[in-house]
């Protein structure tokens, strides 16, 4: 589908952005908005994310942005809007708009008409309520006397109902979420999420930095996937200054991303054993997961490869050595997860406890916007690896076969992590056997004249797609910077999996969506 052909379905003037994968922007007006969404949505089209920003040159002026993916296109939609004017609710037609609209609000204070939830997101009562973190007039810095809302989660009524509270302090490491459920017995009749407790302001962050810089904030959003919201930001600053990284860097980049996606894949195959009762399970696969990121460490100076990618390539290079280990390491945790593969396959009382618990059917994953690693255990094939389409981009040119089961349960999650652990496996061999000579990085020209231009970044983590869009003034500066994580819409799909399902096995669902309140709370 080229540009032409948006125009004449669309009826809007689309304009492609380089980069990696195929996208196209337009202005739009108010009617355009739901038309195009509505088209999109009958179309099987997916809503990536929704934000705002001010304009610079006018404080009055808003705009509202939307990304869609659609017959392997990206479409970024932006309206202008005002205060009074608001914009167009999303929701009817993609529910995972609900929690992106109500974050937009609490930050720059335009509302979405029409909309049926206008709870507070992310602003627990901690700012004013005058007060909008994303507007120019305010530094982020600000601090304020004030104290938590008490926020009006749904009640459920009936005999025999009640409430237990879950969070937001948890007693493990993991970072704050609340988790409310209504019950009957120890049977989940409904789950309501409150997140936003890691909120930390990263899009109003970004404007302190420069587009050569932003990289480290970027790598910084979520933890287990430095490598890929680094290379979704690199890709967007890229673009952005019409940088052409050489192929060498576009492999080397594969082989860290699916190197990330291993060591994921191996430590949340431990703990849902763990949870399962399975603690040989756990000290198995987090013993293959420290070998993993030791020799991240040893090949590339740190143990989750953060800051290796940058604008313009990557700060580190494989030797023949550095081969060598890998394809060695890559023989042994391939037999080492295979054998735990048959046990788990064949353990009855885990195999108990994972078939049929807290199950998404694929038309309810449709309807959501399930995607990324959930989404494909529902029988969703979106990967963002296949939407890659740059010459010199890896993927491109390496068959990615996705990892699809029907079922949607645990046991199906369970199934796609250990799919996915043998395709990046053999990804891995293939880029190694066919990696190009050449620099891994060249010179990044953030003040070339050609500047003050948009780009995104479109990149498959392990969790889902990592989606960045970028724009940039002429003198190098971050004017926005947006990133979004799969979470936003799979955690709203956690809440109807347990439905049915009793409280103790929230921990085995939970754990295997294992979404990000970091990535999340942005």
């Amino acid at each position: 589908m080229n540009t032409d052909r948006l125009v004449e379905i669309y009826s809007l003037p689309f304009e492609p952005l380089p980069g990696d994968a195929p996208v196209f922007a337009a202005d739009v007006r108010e009617e355009d908005w739901l038309r195009v969404g509505q088209s999109i949505r009958a179309e099987g089209g997916l809503l990536v994310s929704v934000w705002g920003m001010q304009e610079r040159t006018d404080i009055g002026r808003y705009s509202i942005s939307a990304a869609y993916c659609i017959d392997k296109k990206l479409l970024w939609l932006r309206l202008p809007a005002s205060e009074q004017s608001g914009y167009p609710d999303l929701s009817a037609l993609f529910p995972s708009a609900v929690r992106m609209q109500r974050a937009v609000f609490d930050l720059l204070g335009i509302r979405a008409n029409g909309a049926e939830d206008c709870r507070q997101w992310i602003n627990h009562g901690m700012w004013p309520k005058d007060y909008f973190p994303l507007r120019q007039q305010f530094s982020g810095l600000e601090s304020f006397d004030s104290e938590p809302d008490c926020y009006p989660f749904v009640p459920v009524e009936g005999d025999g109902v009640h409430e237990i509270a879950v969070g937001p302090i948890h007693a493990g490491i993991i970072e704050p979420g609340h988790f409310r459920f209504s019950i009957v017995g120890e049977k989940v009749l409904r789950l309501e999420q409150l997140l936003g407790y890691t909120h930390k302001g990263v899009d109003k962050l970004f404007t302190r930095y420069r587009v050569s810089d932003g990289y480290r904030l970027a790598g910084r959003i979520s933890g287990d996937s430095t490598v890929a919201y680094s290379w979704a930001y690199c890709m967007a600053a890229e673009a952005a200054m019409s940088c052409w990284i050489s192929p060498r860097a576009q492999w080397m980049r594969a082989l860290l991303l699916e190197r990330e996606r291993i060591g994921n894949h191996l430590g949340d195959l431990g703990a849902i054993g763990n949870d399962a009762g399975l603690a040989f399970g756990l000290s198995q696969f987090m013993l293959l997961r420290e070998e993993w990121v030791r020799l991240n460490a040893c090949l590339f100076g740190h143990r989750l490869m953060m800051d290796c990618i940058v604008p313009g390539g990557l700060t580190a290079d494989i030797d023949t050595h550095g081969i060598d280990l890998t394809l060695a390491q890559c023989k042994h945790i391939e037999a080492e997860v295979a054998t735990l593969r048959k046990i788990y396959d064949e353990h009855a009382g885990l195999q108990d406890r994972l078939v049929t618990l807290g199950r998404v059917p694929p038309k309810l994953a449709s309807a959501l916007g399930l995607y990324g690693l959930a989404g494909r255990a529902s029988n969703q094939p979106w990967d963002a690896r296949a939407l890659q389409a740059s010459p010199s981009s890896a993927y491109a040119q390496l068959d990615v076969r996705m990892a699809m089961h029907q079922d949607g349960d645990v046991a199906a999650r369970v199934f796609v992590r250990f799919e996915e652990i043998a395709e990046s496996i053999r990804l891995i061999r293939d880029i190694l056997d066919r990696l190009p000579a050449g620099p891994v990085i060249v010179p990044f020209d953030e003040n070339r004249s050609n500047g003050g231009h948009r780009g995104t970044g479109w990149v498959e983590g392990w969790r889902g797609p990592i989606f960045v869009a970028l724009e940039n003034s002429i003198n190098g500066e971050i004017v926005s910077c947006h990133c979004h994580d799969p979470s936003w819409q799979n955690w709203p799909a956690l809440q109807h999996a347990i439905l049915g399902d009793i409280v103790p096995d929230f921990p085995l669902i939970n754990k295997s969506f294992n979404l990000s309140y970091s990535g999340h709370d942005l």
